[in-house]
C-alpha cells in the first residue's frame, strides 16, 4: 500500500508545476495511455506463459 501511494504521489508532483492546460493535458493523456500500454503486453505475456508458447 506505501508503494502505490507513492507511485500516486510521484504522479501528482509530476503534474503540479506544469503551465499550460492543453500540454498538462496532453501529457497527462499520453501517461494514461503508456500505462494501459504496459498493461497490454503485460497481459499478452501472461497469456503466451500461461498456455505454453515455446520462446525459441
Amino acid at each position: 500500500m506505501k508503494t502505490l501511494l507513492l507511485v500516486k504521489e510521484i504522479y501528482l508532483d509530476a503534474f503540479k508545476n506544469l503551465g499550460n492546460l492543453i500540454v498538462r493535458n496532453y501529457f497527462r493523456a499520453f501517461a494514461w495511455f503508456s500505462f494501459a500500454m504496459f498493461l497490454v503486453v503485460l497481459y499478452a505475456f501472461v497469456f503466451r506463459i500461461s498456455t505454453g508458447f515455446p520462446f525459441d
